[in-house]
């Protein structure tokens, strides 16, 4: 059950909503915390529920040392450090074992020319998010900038259902307040029609637009065979594209669920293709990961303060582990190290005093952003270098064999979306600016009715897909 399904739209966020607003009317705020709870392990588990166990286990035994780290205990500094060490090790190791045993070993089975015989592991949902959230809870706790809370509160913190798959990564600071916030449990009609108004944006964005795009992206990144340049432009495009529409539209649909329990989330993304340097994307992409990097990975490692070249070698450190964070593979840890050699040199030459023109800095900033989405992409080395040698015009100029299978009506409307879905990241408004001047009118409700009704067409005429993000 994904976001953009009819399962989730029509039965599952009504019912949650209802509950959980009928529980904290007619029985307790407490109960109706719980339900929420339920509700969302419940949507954690439709994909697979063996993992259910895992995140309560995650959840309990953090919040439990959580509580042994606050400076308040009677521990001594010494031994809540130890504890705090134990503690990242252990979430750290948890990960490790899901997300990167495979890719320990085949990369041992290529250096030692053997076999190891392993059994099948799966990625549980969420684990590099959750992982990360309650590592800032760890750590805080001992700084001494966290205090006591409920464990239910500790628990939505972690599982909310809006937030919880893949993002945005909170902090505890932001979230915990609000749940502990009996003002809260009232049904806000204002809560819930900016939520509505956000999730519809959102849902238009995932299911008409990077949806619509994938049909490109497959043709140019799961062939082996040759391609020209024209569509390797078109496949890398649609799939920078998509991935920003998917993403934001994931977040966007997350917002606008929180909203309606009346809870507010942090924004993730503001127009990072506008960017007018790479410094400034990571200010607009992803921006709790890249919040969670600075405060929990840059500063701990030294931060600026340390001297220029350690400086340039933590921003390395920083971009080398969060591509690694992304996925289990080498092209993931060269997209990270792509960006921080970018940093790199963007650092470089703004102390040095030189700046460029807006348009030349926008352009280089916008095709290095996606030149190295091809990375992120690629299956592997060989098939990104597929796509580039076509791309630098090393292959056929001018082809349209990739599309030959393609209805020729599916082909001209998928074209005319990826136009669209260009000039709406260059030249339309973000969706906090789209929200932040919303005035309810008739107009903005035939909009909204308008985007809506559109994309349940499109959901209804195609397989629901995954939120690319979901495999991080």
């Amino acid at each position: 059950m994904i976001f953009s399904s009819f399962p989730f739209i029509f039965m599952f966020l009504p019912i949650s909503l209802i509950g959980y607003f009928l529980i904290a009317r007619k029985s307790s705020f407490a109960g109706a915390k719980l339900w929420l709870v339920a509700a969302s392990l419940f949507f954690y588990g439709y994909w697979n529920w063996h993992y259910v166990p895992l995140i309560l286990i995650s959840c309990l035994v953090n919040f439990h040392l959580g509580v042994r780290l606050m400076p308040a205990s009677s521990r001594s500094a010494v031994r809540r450090k130890r504890e705090l060490v134990g503690g990242i090790v252990l979430n750290l190791a948890v990960l490790g074992f899901f997300k990167y045993t495979h890719f320990l070993v085949r990369n041992l089975e290529w250096a030692f020319s053997t076999r190891f015989d392993l059994m099948e592991i799966l990625l549980p949902l969420a684990i590099s998010f959750f992982t990360f959230q309650q590592i800032a809870y760890l750590v805080d706790s001992y700084r001494g900038t966290t205090r006591e809370t409920e464990p239910v509160n500790y628990l939505l913190f972690v599982t909310f259902f809006p937030q919880l798959i893949a993002g945005p990564i909170v902090h505890h600071a932001e979230v915990i307040p609000q749940f502990e916030d009996e003002n809260r449990r009232t049904l806000s009609w204002d809560h819930m029609s900016f939520g509505l108004y956000l999730f519809a944006i959102g849902l238009f964005k995932k299911v008409v637009i990077a949806d619509s795009l994938s049909l490109f992206v497959g043709l140019g990144f799961d062939s082996a065979a040759p391609i020209s340049m024209f569509e390797a432009w078109i496949a890398t495009l649609a799939f920078t594209l998509q991935l920003y529409f998917d993403f934001s539209g994931y977040t966007d649909m997350g917002l606008g669920a929180a909203r309606m329990f009346n809870i507010e989330l942090p924004q993730n993304f503001l127009s990072p293709y506008k960017s007018r340097n790479i410094q400034e994307f990571w200010r607009r992409w992803h921006i709790t990961l890249s919040r969670w990097l600075m405060t929990y990975l840059y500063i701990p490692l030294g931060g600026s303060k340390a001297g220029h070249v350690m400086t340039l070698r933590n921003l390395m450190i920083t971009f080398v582990l969060g591509g690694l964070w992304h996925g289990a593979g080498w092209t993931f840890v060269l997209w990270g190290v792509c960006h921080g050699a970018a940093t790199v040199v963007h650092r470089i030459f703004s102390r040095a005093g030189h700046r460029l023109p807006f348009l030349p800095a926008w352009i280089m900033t916008f095709l290095f952003a996606h030149l190295a989405w091809v990375l992120f992409r690629a299956t592997s080395f060989s098939s990104a270098m597929r796509l580039f040698k076509a791309m630098f015009g090393l292959s056929r100029l001018y082809s349209w064999e990739m599309f030959y299978h393609v209805h020729i009506f599916d082909r001209v409307l998928y074209l005319h979306i990826l136009g669209i879905a260009l000039l709406a990241v260059l030249f339309l408004p973000n969706s906090r600016a789209l929200t932040e001047r919303l005035r309810f009118s008739r107009a903005n409700v035939w909009i909204i009715s308008g985007m809506l009704l559109l994309s349940f067409l499109f959901m209804n005429s195609t397989t629901p897909r995954e939120f690319l993000y979901f495999d991080f």
